[in-house]
């Protein structure tokens, strides 16, 4: 098991940043991994170089990337550009090619009713993510009945703002939340 997935597996907070004041303010937190939730092809090196400075790990949203298309070759891009730990997308081409690449991935997916769940289920055998971001991570009964079907490790994602909410994900079955919520970073 990889270095990269024992540190998620072990760190149940994951810092998510979408601007530079967070990243700072993740950079000096507990929260030993840090979703990069921001950037562009001109700045994602120097951030996950941060970020790695830090003695943190940086995975990348490339489907949030400016400046990069939402084709496979975009995660050749970004590999040349940066040295990210791994990648999350909602797209199960965008992981397979990833995981190919040696990274580590993170498949996002948004659960709005019973067909996202079914949707999400045919996906994975496409990707094979070695982590599966489910949002809004404020359901446990989902989160639960999601880990039971696809035995992959649960990340519980968005809006999450309350250390009730990160231990009731947990709970369920979730192995870490990720969250912009500064308050719960310290947990």
């Amino acid at each position: 098991m990889s270095l990269t997935r024992n540190r998620i597996l072990n760190s149940p907070v994951i810092a998510a940043v979408k601007d530079d004041g967070e990243l700072m303010q993740a950079l000096s937190s507990e929260c030993e991994v840090i979703f990069l939730l921001y950037g562009s092809l001109l700045n994602i090196g120097e951030l996950t170089d941060r970020i790695h400075a830090a003695g943190k790990t940086a995975v990348v949203h490339i489907d949030l990337l400016d400046g990069l298309a939402n084709r496979e070759i975009a995660v050749d891009i970004l590999l040349k550009f940066s040295r990210p730990d791994g990648i999350i997308s909602t797209r199960p081409a965008m992981i397979r090619h990833a995981r190919h690449a040696g990274l580590l991935t993170i498949q996002r997916a948004f659960i709005i009713d019973s067909m996202s769940v079914g949707n999400l289920i045919a996906q994975i055998g496409t990707g094979k993510p070695d982590f599966i971001e489910i949002m809004p991570g404020i359901m446990p009964r989902i989160i639960a009945e999601i880990g039971k079907q696809t035995h992959i490790p649960l990340i519980a994602g968005g809006l999450i703002k309350y250390r009730d909410e990160v231990i009731s994900a947990l709970d369920a079955g979730a192995v870490a939340v990720s969250t912009s919520s500064q308050a719960v970073w310290e947990m």
